[in-house]
């Protein structure tokens, strides 16, 4: 959520104000980062857990970045607090993923590695060597085909992990945009006529997706599957769930139903004891954390009211960060 909109949101609600005892100014730390000043010029920045960011020159200069889970993942130069100069990133298994120059977070000129060191391709003056893509569980080929600013564009070919084509057409800006999408048994085919069209997702032979696609994303209603069970049906914009929604689990039973934003629960809902298709809670969620409402237990009303408890405000502001 754009920085914007979440500043609007503790404005507007009196509920998260009261109860953290925050303004604008203190609204940095609420949502999960504060920065320690060092002797010698440099800063850390740490998570709401204490959990290390960032560690160098605040900023503008040289700095290391870490993940949720306390790896390295960017070392290098920054200007006006994005990578800009000379710099590395790292994949999870600590593995370089790309080396050389980076301007506004983005990768200018330098080399791609796969997670198992091998190159991907190489950039000079924005235009890419066509080269090929690994899968990092099985080393097989996922990808090969053009790229343009270090992403798909122009021609290409995906695969399945049976080596089978999954895709093969044109590529804009990592999106398939023109081409054919084949089902892993190469029965059926689907088109994509300007990033347009009706296509099914297979993932380890499973279905995994089916619906509508605008833009070379899912746009319109569709259908998400889980081993080929349906966990989901109900509206898609921009590849996220927004609007009205279904969750299942096992056997089709509703789990629940109502409305999203950007994938996540917001507005009204209901949610139901899955194994009975009872009722279980209906009334408003912000961001997936339930808000007020009512709470039922064996079709009986146990509770009526606000959710929004004091530690509950901050995780949905984490959240939101």
């Amino acid at each position: 959520m754009k920085e914007k909109l979440k500043l609007e949101i503790v404005k507007s609600n009196k509920t998260l104000q009261k109860n953290l005892d925050i303004g604008i100014i203190n609204y940095k730390y609420f949502s999960g980062k504060y920065i320690i000043y060092e002797s010698n010029g440099n800063v850390k920045e740490y998570d709401y857990g204490d959990k290390l960011l960032y560690e160098g020159e605040y900023l503008n200069g040289k700095g290391k970045e870490y993940d949720f889970y306390g790896k390295l993942f960017f070392e290098g130069e920054y200007l006006n607090g994005k990578w800009n100069g000379k710099g590395k990133e790292y994949y999870d298994n600590g593995k370089l993923r790309f080396e050389d120059e980076f301007f506004n977070d983005k990768e200018i000129i330098g080399t791609r590695y796969d997670q198992y060191g091998s190159i991907i391709y190489k950039i000079s003056n924005n235009i890419n060597e066509v080269e090929k893509e690994f899968d990092f569980y099985n080393g097989q080929i996922n990808f090969e085909g053009e790229y343009l600013n270090g992403k798909r564009n122009g021609k290409g070919k995906e695969y399945y992990g049976n080596g089978q084509i999954k895709f093969e057409g044109e590529y804009l800006n990592d999106k398939r945009w023109n081409g054919k999408v084949y089902e892993p048994s190469n029965n059926q085919v689907y088109e994509l006529k300007n990033g347009k069209g009706f296509l099914k997702e297979y993932m380890f032979d499973k279905l995994s997706f089916e619906g509508e696609y605008v833009n070379g994303e899912r746009n319109g209603k569709g259908k998400d599957y889980f081993c080929g069970e349906l966990i989901f049906e109900g509206e898609y914009l921009n590849g996220k769930r927004n609007g009205k929604g279904k969750e299942y689990e096992g056997y089709n039973k509703l789990k629940f139903e109502g409305e999203y934003l950007e994938g996540r629960k917001i507005g009204k809902g209901k949610e139901y004891y899955g194994w009975c298709n009872k009722l279980k809670f209906e009334g408003e969620y912000l961001y997936d954390f339930k808000l007020k409402g009512k709470y039922y237990l064996y079709q009986q009303l146990e509770y009526e009211g606000e959710y929004f408890e004091k530690d509950m405000i901050k995780m949905v502001i984490l959240y939101m960060n």
